[in-house]
């Protein structure tokens, strides 16, 4: 009833005990709350929240528009609603370094597990679009010291991601994840891979978990988890998809509203409410409040 009974210095023990015995672990990315509960108990290992959600969540475009207040407000409501460990997008760490360790305090404090800090030049872009900039080495490594420092539980997990294999190429990206697992990055998120062998080149390369980001209509082709599996990834996020399918549903109900002025032939795709009850525990709600609020009001 109401959150999670798993405290987030666990979750984040748990995540960091599963990485080092060499599991892949699926993120899917929630869009809110309840999405999050469901991809628990769909047997998950783990919830993303993705920095693109959240900015269309807002009605806003992925370019930096979001605030940290925002972001570690949405992800503590997520984290908090499930026992899983939560991943967020923290997109260049909202400023300077200093700002970077600030973020990362502010998201321990929200219950999230880890995140990643990016080396995209601030305002940035979504990272499977054209015209993308980088920073130049040093703010990256920057960027990761800071974070690294700042964090209090030595187990809150500091990911870097590099988009710069889409600027400068798979030996451009090779090197910087090499420097930044130097700087501290406990596991290296390499952005826009386009097949199965930069992956496992990537891999190779550093002796920390990478990541792999299978967003829909990108750069990368969708490869099956086991094949991102025998390529070295272990964590994979899926971060949009299912905001995606959501907004997609809703369209063609919004669509057969216009068309049939019901929605009764649709019912059968619907979470029926008794679904929606289960997931969000509502009879333990009811024998709560049947537990304290026993009182029974007589007449005279």
């Amino acid at each position: 009833m109401l959150y999670a009974q798993t405290p987030a210095a666990e979750k984040r023990r748990l995540l960091r005990e599963r990485l080092a015995a060499g599991e892949l672990l699926r993120f899917p990315g929630a869009f809110n709350p309840l999405s999050a509960r469901l991809i628990e108990q769909k047997g998950f290992e783990g919830v993303y929240i993705s920095g693109a959600v959240l900015s269309a969540d807002l009605g806003l475009p992925d370019i930096g528009l979001t605030t940290l207040t925002e972001v570690a407000g949405r992800g503590q409501q997520i984290a908090r609603m499930t026992e899983l460990p939560a991943i967020i997008d923290a997109d260049t760490g909202f400023g300077e370094p200093m700002n970077v360790a600030r973020t990362i305090q502010t998201l321990e404090d929200a219950g999230i597990a880890g995140t990643h800090i990016e080396d995209q030049v601030n305002p940035k872009r979504c990272g499977h679009l054209d015209g993308k900039q980088v920073v130049a080495e040093n703010t990256a490594l920057k960027r990761i010291r800071a974070a690294v420092d700042a964090r209090r539980d030595p187990n809150f997990l500091i990911m870097a991601r590099t988009d710069i294999r889409a600027v400068e190429g798979l030996g451009a990206a090779i090197d910087r994840a090499k420097a930044l697992v130097d700087a501290g990055a406990d596991a290296i998120f390499p952005e826009a891979m386009r097949d199965l062998a930069e992956f496992e080149a990537v891999a190779k390369a550093v002796d920390v978990p990478i990541l792999a980001n299978m967003t829909e209509f990108g750069k990368s082709e969708l490869f099956a988890v086991d094949a991102l599996r025998d390529a070295g990834v272990q964590i994979v996020i899926w971060p949009v998809s299912l905001l995606r399918m959501a907004m997609g549903a809703a369209g063609r109900a919004l669509d057969t509203l216009n068309d049939e002025g019901h929605l009764t032939g649709r019912l059968g795709e619907m979470q029926h409410r008794a679904d929606l009850y289960d997931l969000i525990d509502y009879e333990a709600y009811n024998h709560f409040d049947q537990s304290v609020f026993n009182f029974q009001i007589t007449k005279e």
